[in-house]
């Protein structure tokens, strides 16, 4: 079969040309050379899949995304995606934190739980308790904070406009995630509850906590519902709790990812935004939504 090389530039550190596209199209022997965005995103078809350091290499613009994907079904039919620090820019609890004077010493237990060297349940339990008492009012302020990451407005109208499933589901927590999904626009939201008396956080979190197990097989059910075969499934997210979902997804993207999930998932956002998940599954820049 067939795969299609897909290279999207960051615009901010210029444009790609035209002679880089023809050079990159002729290295790794393909065909079909197509414009996605002038200057910013093109893409040809390979029969043999090409290696994308040497083809980054060969590039003179060095901030340059190359994703590969088989060349049938590239329009998938169900979006799963991360909250934090994918949807998000910051990680939602990290945040939370400041506002009890923590912010430094949860964000390394985050860090490390992100990374695989926790376990995610027991990290989050440990978090939540350093929160007991803090007040409600928190998580309004922490939440008037919160900015969108790059593109990912267009990315969940896009997909939806062309009649994909999106699902924004996080390790985070339900008053952050619903918040999200009205704002961006996704179809249904799924992530953790925080326990409070009313006025304070009690330091708990409602179990079963959703996890890494709990990402995948949401992935499954909606691609069941959907009627579809995991195949025609897209993931991002960043963290290890993403990677299980990622690599069964039939496009798993990793997200500005942690060093334990850049090293297992070939398709990455490294330089550019959430938009290089239309162009990976061959929109061009004419067909984004804005959501707006």
């Amino acid at each position: 079969m067939s795969h299609i090389v897909t290279f999207v530039a960051n615009r901010q550190a210029g444009s790609l040309t035209a002679a880089e596209a023809n050079r990159a199209q002729v290295f790794a022997q393909g065909f079909d050379l197509t414009w996605l965005d002038e200057g910013r995103a093109f893409e040809f078809s390979v029969q043999n899949v090409p290696d994308r350091a040497a083809l980054a290499a060969g590039l003179d613009h060095k901030q340059v995304d190359i994703f590969v994907t088989k060349s049938r079904g590239r329009r998938k039919a169900v979006l799963v995606a991360d909250m934090d620090s994918t949807i998000v820019t910051a990680e939602t609890l990290d945040e939370l934190a400041a506002f009890a004077g923590l912010k430094e010493q949860i964000a390394e237990i985050t860090r490390r739980a992100m990374n695989g060297e926790l376990d995610f349940a027991a990290a989050l339990r440990e978090r939540v308790a350093m929160l007991k008492g803090l007040k409600l009012s928190a998580l309004e302020a922490t939440w008037s904070e919160i900015q969108f990451c790059p593109g990912a407005r267009e990315l969940v109208a896009t997909m939806r406009a062309h009649g994909a499933t999106t699902a924004l589901v996080s390790g985070g927590f339900t008053f952050f995630t619903a918040r999200v999904t009205a704002e961006i626009g996704f179809d249904l939201h799924r992530s953790n509850v925080l326990l409070d008396n009313g006025s304070e956080l009690t330091g708990e979190v409602a179990e079963p906590i959703l996890d890494k197990d709990a990402k995948l097989s949401t992935l499954r059910e909606l691609a069941e519902k959907r009627g579809v075969k995991l195949a025609a499934t897209l993931a991002v997210g960043d963290g290890a709790n993403d990677l299980p979902m990622l690599k069964e997804a039939g496009l798993g993207i990793a997200y500005h990812a942690k060093p334990v999930v850049a090293a297992q998932v070939a398709n990455r956002v490294e330089h550019t935004d959430l938009t290089s998940l239309l162009f990976a599954q061959g929109y061009p820049a004419s067909a984004f939504k804005t959501g707006e």
